[in-house]
């Protein structure tokens, strides 16, 4: 059952505000009888009810009576002093979040390999994202063939978020898509790009036919490959994601006479 104390309330207070529903205007002598609040602690719960705007009193009177806010009002006023506590402990988080990055420091990559996959559509989007989002000095995103199995509305838009993002801190971006991945992107994507990214530094789009395969490259360093379903082309099968500097550098040789026969992308 939903309680007082949900919303921030101790037992004693949840105690004496619904007894003084029942009992109307009262003293704190009676009301301490009517909730069973000791009488040592009634003063204190009735102050702090005052507090939370959840009790008038009238001082004027000898004993001094105490009577409840009308619910509606009472639970609105709980409410929103929740709802303030909630955005100062979201602030809070923030503030620690940026600490943290700054301390969190993955450091330099050191020699050797280290490779991850994710299988399936929602991980492999979520592997993309976040490696994009890692990002710090320059990207790759090569498409060859429309994602299989993958919503391009909406992974596209996520791709976006995250590619405006990466520019925002500074990463030039290159992206070489084929004339199908073209044609099959949606045309939110389309305006998308038009209006946030083609004029921004540091972002460009070419397309070029014969483009195979679909990968991108991080910072020169990492590559995150696609892989079709070996058994239906109409599923996703997996998302790789290989940290080796040597692949790195051999994947970009191939890409780099590509790019320089592409043309820049424009949406009519």
């Amino acid at each position: 059952m939903a309680s007082l104390r949900d919303l921030g309330l101790s037992e004693y207070e949840a105690r004496a505000y619904r007894a003084l529903l029942r009992t109307g205007p009262t003293t704190a002598k009676d009301l301490s009888r009517a909730s069973e609040v000791p009488m040592g602690r009634v003063y204190d719960v009735l102050n702090s009810l005052e507090q939370h705007n959840l009790v008038r009193s009238q001082a004027a009177s000898r004993p001094k009576k105490y009577a409840a806010v009308e619910p509606d009002a009472a639970l609105d006023r709980l409410l929103e002093e929740k709802k303030r506590e909630l955005e100062t402990q979201a602030e809070q988080y923030e503030e620690v979040v940026d600490d943290l990055s700054t301390e969190l420091d993955a450091g330099e990559p050191v020699d050797g390999q280290f490779w991850t996959a994710a299988v399936g559509a929602e991980d492999a989007t979520d592997l993309l994202l976040e490696r994009i989002a890692a990002a710090e000095r320059r990207m790759v995103v090569v498409a060859g063939a429309p994602a299989t199995g993958f919503d391009l509305g909406t992974v596209g838009e996520q791709v976006t978020d995250e590619l405006e993002a990466a520019l925002d801190r500074g990463v030039e971006i290159r992206v070489l898509l084929s004339p199908e991945t073209v044609d099959a992107l949606p045309r939110s994507v389309g305006r998308r790009y038009t209006a946030d990214l083609s004029d921004m530094d540091g972002f460009e789009v070419r397309t070029t036919p014969g483009v195979d395969g679909t990968f991108s490259v991080f910072d020169g360093i990492e590559v995150c490959i696609e892989v079709p379903h070996p058994l239906s082309g109409d599923e996703p099968f997996a998302m790789i994601d290989v940290k080796d500097a040597e692949f790195a550098a051999s994947v970009s040789e191939e890409f780099e006479p590509q790019w320089g026969e592409a043309e820049p992308l424009t949406f009519g």
